[in-house]
């Protein structure tokens, strides 16, 4: 086995002329090589010959890089020693410790927490991004950058799955149990954080995403069917008659808008008449959404444009919370036995659209989403309904016919 160690300056080529790199520790067994960051930052001309120069505090910094280096010679030296294998996640994971010693970076949690303000996030996606440093204090093992491991990871999986979420003394004196965080609620702490370490391999301070090894390990869970309101539902919720102006008059009026548009309800509530064009025939306009950035085309159909023009071609204002409560109170008015949500509306104009003949590429279009697949489970819920008419028409023709009298 041969074994060679050197140190060296930005070794993927991502820093632009004049930028600062990664000064790291290049170790090559048998000619494949490994990398192993040393924290330090510096210009390409400050490091000649694996040595800091003509740079402020360079002497500290090159006795920061004699210890990190030592150490590595130290692991892959008792490895050779003890004639076990070299496991290079083992020798940075000590590696990081020391740096994280020894440097006056931020900690992980602490770098986490400065960076979700800068994600330019909406107001609805950030919300998501919040709890997620709390999370992190609670589970404790994943602080500094040395813990940001994959056996970490794994173990964070178990802890998010053994949350509860929070209820009220009335309830839990009814005897109502606690319930534990949903699938798609733990996916998106995974989501989260996967995304802020990606952030994290772009600024060169962990060489790589523990979640790479991890792909398909954590899902957002599988929904059975989708739900939605059939025309006859719709044409019931559209019918109820209301008292003008009232917050379930206004809730009313939203889901018939976001029905008849497909929009969710932050594009909804960022819905500008501006942003649309005449073409003589209805109103088009060709925008991103909100959450995604994803390009998508709307249409005002004739009930989401009699909404606009009741509201001096606007979009009535409520809060998401506000908007559901009112939702509830309308299903139980009609008489629908699919909960009512502000997302249903969505679900409601991507099942009609391909009801009626639109190609599933164009309702992609419609609702914005990244790719077809996204689009597919709503063409799988009409296969399925499709699939029930033909049996209910088979079993009528196969009861016994009476015989005519003679």
């Amino acid at each position: 086995m041969k074994i060679t160690n050197s140190i060296v300056w930005d070794h993927r080529g991502r820093v632009a002329a004049g930028g600062l790199g990664q000064v790291e520790i290049r170790i090559t067994i048998d000619r494949k090589s490994y990398y192993i960051s040393t924290g330090i930052k510096v210009h390409k001309s400050e490091l000649v010959a694996g040595q800091v120069v003509n740079c402020p505090g360079a002497k500290q910094l090159n006795e920061r890089i004699a210890i990190i280096y030592s150490k590595v010679l130290a692991c892959v030296n008792a490895c050779v020693e003890n004639n076990v294998g070299i496991n290079i996640e083992d020798i940075r994971r000590d590696v990081w410790r020391l740096v994280d010693i020894q440097s006056d970076r931020p900690t992980f949690i602490e770098w986490v927490d400065k960076q979700i303000p800068m994600l330019n996030l909406s107001t609805g996606t950030a919300k998501h991004y919040l709890p997620l440093v709390s999370r992190l204090i609670d589970f404790g093992k994943i602080q500094k950058w040395s813990d940001v491991t994959v056996e970490n990871i794994c173990e964070w999986d178990v802890f998010l799955h053994s949350i509860t979420k929070p209820i009220s003394d009335a309830r839990r004196k009814a005897g109502v149990k606690p319930e534990r965080l949903g699938d798609g609620a733990i996916y998106n702490y995974h989501k989260n954080l996967k995304t802020l370490l990606n952030r994290a391999v772009l600024f060169d301070l962990i060489p790589q995403n523990p979640y790479d090894k991890l792909r398909g390990k954590f899902s957002r869970g599988t929904k059975e069917s989708v739900e939605y309101l059939t025309e006859e539902e719709m044409l019931k919720f559209e019918d109820v008659i209301l008292p003008t102006g009232s917050p379930l008059d206004v809730a009313h009026d939203l889901f018939v808008f976001q029905a008849y548009t497909g929009l969710s309800f932050s594009d909804a509530q960022a819905f500008d008449i501006n942003d649309y064009k005449w073409d003589g025939l209805r109103w088009v306009n060709n925008g991103e959404r909100i959450k995604t950035g994803v390009p998508y085309v709307s249409v005002i159909l004739s009930p989401a444009l009699h909404v606009l023009e009741k509201y001096g071609m606007k979009v009535p204002k409520m809060n998401n919370a506000d908007y559901n409560r009112q939702l509830k109170a309308l299903q139980v008015m009609t008489g629908i036995k699919t909960r009512l949500h502000s997302h249903l509306a969505r679900h409601t104009f991507a099942t009609y659209m391909l009801r009626n003949g639109v190609k599933i590429e164009n309702v992609a279009r419609m609702l914005g989403h990244t790719n077809i697949t996204q689009t597919q489970r709503y063409a799988k819920v009409l296969a399925e309904s499709v699939h029930e008419d033909f049996d209910m028409i088979a079993a009528k023709m196969e009861k016994p016919k009476k015989k005519k009298r003679e």
